[in-house]
């Protein structure tokens, strides 16, 4: 499968106000890429392509809100009013409230399964009869290392993520079965530095907050641009993220029991904010549109990302640590 380069692509960012949406956008208008970028919040999305169209770079704004199958389409719809095609679509978008879950109501924890997990199936929805007309294209989805496990106060965020590992799994399968050339990537964050803890909504009384360490939006966004390239099934995003998946599918039971010692106490900042503080569960709130969080202090770099960047090198590091430890089995009896 041989996707096109950047420069040469048509690409929706859904979720491209603040954070990783943001800052994918900006480095794909930085490349020469066509964008339609798409969110709830229409302040946002008016500084975001003021910002692209300063790197020369052509974008169009569309306001949706994800849980909405018809204003989803409407950005598919845009998209090819605009620019005739569709080669890429990001899905970005998300939203959570953080609290133990018998304080969340019915309510709530649908939003959360309607923005993150149906907004990403109505994103492919839309995106995939483009693609198929295009001939090839690439579908990337935002999820989260909580789709490998999850974190307490974080039941129906950490279900939504779950669930888009499951679809995306799915549509993944069909497709090969089918032979045709669109890229379904997963992309797992870690915890990363952008406004989506202050955006939240929190009954935990208290302003929430990631497990640090903490990652830059920039890695992420790099990864998300080299599957626009380069088909890859999943990436995980941040050092600490690989550690995590590899614990829980080693003891997941340990890790049940260290999830819950560190991360119920570890979410809660000294900030105090009420449950009906302005967040972006059910509307979008203003201040925010911004790449980066509040938390650059407690940010580290990853080092392992690289590898997944540069799959060629990865394997045939792999195929050398493989050979060392059959010479140095072999090497053993001799030793003996």
């Amino acid at each position: 499968m041989k996707l096109k380069p950047i420069e040469q692509q048509v690409v929706a960012v859904v979720g491209a106000s603040s954070g990783i949406g943001r800052e994918t956008a900006l480095q794909l208008a930085k490349r020469g890429a066509k964008l339609v970028v798409a969110a709830r919040s229409e302040s946002g999305l008016t500084s975001l392509v003021k910002e692209i169209e300063q790197f020369g770079s052509e974008a169009i704004a569309v306001t949706a809100d994800v849980a909405d199958f018809e204003q989803v389409k409407s950005i598919a719809d845009k998209t090819i009013e605009r620019f005739g095609r569709l080669d890429t679509w990001v899905h970005a978008a998300g939203t959570a409230i953080i609290a133990p879950f018998e304080q969340v109501t019915p309510e709530e924890f649908k939003r959360v399964i309607d923005v993150n997990l149906m907004g990403s199936v109505y994103g492919a929805m839309v995106a995939m009869p483009h693609l198929r007309q295009t001939g090839r294209g690439a579908f990337i989805a935002v999820s989260s290392v909580e789709a490998r496990r999850s974190m307490p106060l974080q039941s129906a965020y950490s279900a939504s993520k779950h669930g888009m590992e499951g679809w995306l799994d799915s549509l993944r399968s069909e497709l090969r079965y089918e032979g045709f050339p669109i890229s379904i990537t997963n992309i797992l964050p870690s915890v990363i530095n952008t406004p989506f803890y202050n955006k939240a909504r929190t009954k935990l009384g208290v302003m929430p907050t990631g497990i640090p360490p903490y990652y830059q939006p920039n890695i992420v966004a790099e990864a998300i641009l080299h599957a626009a390239e380069y088909p890859a099934r999943d990436i995980i995003v941040g050092d600490v993220g690989r550690i995590i998946d590899f614990v829980q599918k080693l003891v997941p039971d340990i890790t049940d029991t260290l999830v819950g010692a560190i991360g119920i106490p570890g979410q809660r900042t000294k900030t105090i904010k009420a449950t009906d503080d302005p967040n972006n569960l059910f509307e979008p709130i203003e201040g925010y549109n911004t790449v980066a969080g509040d938390f650059s202090d407690k940010t580290i770099p990853s080092f392992l990302d690289w590898f997944d960047l540069h799959p060629a090198v990865k394997w045939s590091a792999a195929a050398g640590l493989g050979a060392l430890a059959l010479i140095v089995a072999n090497l053993m009896p001799d030793l003996d």
